[in-house]
């Protein structure tokens, strides 16, 4: 793994304040100087007043889009390196993320290993395939889960949105998670 070089400053954004307590601790324990924000509008100030040489930015949060905190961060710092972290995997964002300058493009659930090898990576580098991917039905129940929380919870409309029948959707809603 490459050295942190003398810049150690990372920004991580992400609304999920459990999930970004837990992941600024475990990279300040791997050297970064972390400066943590709850919000697009946060982001933003802490990329305009002080650029990190890192960032972690999730794509989705409540006040807006993390790619927005990208782009300011692209403008102030053209060399700092951005993983964009986000629970909604899917190509077209990944695109979009990369386009604008991010780094790279993890999906939740990432640890702090995934996302340290993922800012420390060289140019070219193939990330290493993951240790423990998940399994096609926990990739499909986590989709199932997202679209649910999109319709705020609502069976009917979720059932809609996937084309799948409404009492099928209750069932799986109904069981739990797989591994």
């Amino acid at each position: 793994m490459q050295d942190l070089g003398p810049d150690k400053t990372l920004l991580l954004v992400d609304d999920d304040e459990p999930f970004l307590r837990r992941l600024a601790k475990a990279m300040e324990k791997r050297g970064f100087a972390v400066e943590t924000a709850g919000s697009v509008a946060a982001g933003r100030a802490i990329a305009t007043a002080r650029p990190p040489a890192y960032a972690v930015v999730d794509l989705r949060l409540q006040d807006g889009n993390g790619l927005d905190v990208v782009e300011v961060l692209r403008e102030k710092r053209a060399d700092a390196r951005v993983v964009v972290l986000t629970g909604y995997g899917a190509i077209a964002t990944a695109v979009a993320a990369v386009k604008i300058g991010a780094t790279d493009y993890l999906s939740k659930p990432a640890d702090a290993n995934d996302i340290t090898n993922a800012l420390l990576a060289r140019e070219g580098d193939m990330p290493p395939p993951p240790e423990n991917p998940m399994s096609a039905d926990r990739v499909r129940w986590e989709h199932i889960q997202r679209v649910y929380e999109l319709c705020d919870r609502n069976v009917s409309e979720t059932a809609r949105r996937l084309n799948m029948h409404r009492r099928t959707l209750q069932r799986i809603l109904a069981k739990r998670s797989p591994q």
